[in-house]
């Protein structure tokens, strides 16, 4: 008889793709200061998602002004925290995939693991279920714990800077939303939805509303512009970064596809260069 390993072995996935995040903030919210750009990651990972492995790390940045009252303070990049839970090997889009199909399809938790093996993902039914218990927890995340990492937050930064997100799983309509917060790096609570509107994201975010919110950060969808105006008027909106560079990248890379094509057919007329350097005159 085979004896089985008694740990599971390291899984390996070098060629998945990189993808680094930089702390959202530019200046500190209590001096205004430029932060100035940690030379290390505060975190990194590799976790398995429904488009293939995906190497994440996150650098922050910190205060340095002597003056301010918080010099020294560092500020995540909390974006990491919208593909993958902290101390998780999966992606948000996993788990989000398991509640969908074990909640509104009633599949088991065995037919779930396998439809997930045969997308390539790595996982046994125990995990299934484990992924599942994170994915009820996270929707429920309005508990005791959350409030006092809010809370101690509040007491630290004087206030809070909320973030909020949508993925969309691969295979049906619905999008899981996520609320974080971004100075602590704290996964706050999410909602799935199947073509939600203004009021309905606003009603999940009202949970929140008594908080002092320095700022909230987003896309650029309009219902979750629109909802955190409706909970937090007074608060300044921004566009998150990564997401408004990705949307340059998106219209710059069709261009950049069109012209690479058209160098090939330019520059596939010339004449091959010889991989051998021709012998030096004799005279």
């Amino acid at each position: 008889m085979e004896k089985r390993p008694r740990h599971r072995p390291e899984r390996s996935y070098p060629e998945a793709k990189r993808q680094i995040f930089v702390s959202e903030l530019d200046t500190c919210v209590h001096c205004g200061a430029e932060l100035k750009l940690r030379p290390n990651w505060h975190m990194s990972k590799t976790v398995q998602t429904l488009q293939g492995p995906l190497f994440l790390a996150g650098r922050a940045k910190m205060c340095t002004n002597a003056e301010c009252s918080h010099c020294g303070t560092r500020y995540y990049a909390s974006q990491v925290w919208l593909l993958s839970l902290p101390e998780s090997s999966y992606g948000l889009d996993v788990l989000a995939y398991i509640g969908w199909r074990h909640e509104h399809d009633q599949r088991q938790l065995v037919e779930i693991q396998r439809e997930l093996n045969q997308k390539g993902i790595e996982i046994n039914e125990r995990n299934v279920g484990k992924l599942y218990r994170q994915y009820l927890a996270l929707l429920g995340a309005t508990g005791e714990e959350i409030r006092k990492k809010l809370d101690a937050t509040v007491e630290k930064q004087s206030g809070l800077i909320f973030g909020v997100d949508a993925l969309q799983p691969e295979g049906h309509g619905s999008l899981l939303y996520v609320l974080y917060e971004i100075l602590s790096g704290t996964v706050v609570s999410a909602i799935q939805l199947e073509a939600p509107n203004e009021k309905d994201l606003a009603n999940w975010l009202k949970a929140y509303q008594d908080y002092p919110v320095w700022a909230g950060l987003s896309d650029g969808e309009e219902r979750i512009i629109a909802a955190l105006r409706a909970v937090w008027p007074n608060a300044p909106r921004q566009r998150c970064q990564e997401h408004f560079l990705g949307n340059l990248a998106d219209e710059v890379l069709a261009n950049d596809t069109e012209l690479r094509k058209q160098m090939r057919v330019d520059l596939g007329g010339l004449p091959k260069i010889s991989d051998f350097p021709e012998d030096p005159p004799l005279f």
